[in-house]
């Protein structure tokens, strides 16, 4: 499936790990935070580079982090370096086939850490509960 096919975010992964990490969940996502922003420009300096060795353990980290917050598109785009890149090692390939990818990752994680943070703030309200439904109150209107 091609990652822009790919969901950006289940919640339902995202909720899951929020509740198994508790109180130490937003510690966490800032580790991935920084270790994504780490990742991706070990990543593009890599393909800059043409060097398909320094690929591989970058993207094989973002997958695994990306995947347990539930950021399945941006795990997708890293397996795929990751995949590619063992192969171009394996044949002694340049990673060339990876520029579409490699360049999509960055907006990607920029688009993903949006949505992460956005659910993550405690001062945003949270979906109802319970099969209620909240109308949404305007900027200064009594409800």
């Amino acid at each position: 499936m091609p990652e822009h096919a790919t969901e950006l975010v289940d919640w339902n992964d995202f909720a899951r790990t929020r509740t198994e990490l508790g109180t130490a969940f937003m510690r966490i996502l800032g580790y991935f935070r920084e270790d994504g922003e780490k990742a991706i420009g070990t990543i593009e300096q890599a393909f800059r580079d043409r060097d398909a060795v320094s690929l591989v353990r970058p993207a094989h980290t973002l997958k695994g982090e990306s995947a347990q917050f539930g950021a399945h598109r941006l795990s997708a785009m890293a397996e795929e370096i990751e995949m590619v890149a063992r192969r171009c090692v394996e044949f002694r390939e340049s990673p060339d086939e990876l520029i579409e990818t490699v360049v999509a990752l960055r907006p990607c994680f920029t688009e993903t850490m949006a949505l992460l943070d956005r659910d993550a703030n405690p001062l945003v309200a949270r979906r109802p509960t319970f099969g209620r439904r909240v109308e949404p109150q305007g900027f200064g209107r009594a409800g």
